[in-house]
């Protein structure tokens, strides 16, 4: 009897056992880094696309010496741009990173697609797309969606070459993640 009860307390605890909920962690950040050739001829983000989970920490590192970067939210609060992140998520501007990897982070937690730029690079094509837990929102839209409408006349729209390097939302959910092309 004492077997079967050393074997029943012995199995109870491990039965006990995987009956406890377990805590998942949370990710750590998604890194995207500010690149550009020496000369400052190419700048881009790398990733350009990132697909994260709500609640996840968004971190840029300034890659490249010589060329200082920012990262901006496509929002009216940010000098006028078109909105292109969730209506209820807040806007972010870093102000310039100059020195080798200087950061800057942000927690991004309403879902849907969040467009940002470079303010120096924009016009460049320096832009990136974060799509948070499932795409939707303003991003999520053609590029001149709000055009016409009486709330939106001062409105600066994304530059074409902002628009043509924006990579797929599509290809940043299947992927998880687009490099420039």
């Amino acid at each position: 009897m004492g077997n079967r009860r050393d074997f029943l307390t012995a199995g109870g605890l491990a039965l006990a056992s995987l009956a406890v909920p377990t805590i998942a962690r949370a990710a750590g950040p998604v890194e995207i880094q500010m690149r550009s050739t020496p000369r400052g001829e190419e700048v881009w983000f790398d990733p350009i696309g990132v697909r994260i989970e709500p609640g996840q920490t968004v971190r840029w590192i300034m890659a490249s010496p010589g060329n200082p970067h920012t990262t901006t939210a496509y929002h009216p609060r940010n000098a006028n741009h078109s909105l292109r992140i969730p209506e209820d998520a807040a806007p972010w501007d870093s102000g310039f990173l100059v020195k080798p990897r200087d950061t800057f982070e942000v927690t991004l937690s309403v879902e849907g697609v969040y467009d940002y730029f470079c303010l120096p690079h924009e016009a460049a094509g320096m832009v990136g797309r974060i799509v948070v837990g499932r795409p939707g929102g303003p991003g999520a839209l053609p590029f001149d969606y709000f055009v016409g409408r009486a709330t939106t006349p001062a409105w600066i729209p994304v530059p074409e070459a902002a628009q043509a390097a924006f990579p797929g939302v599509a290809a940043i959910v299947s992927n998880g993640a687009v490099r420039r092309r």
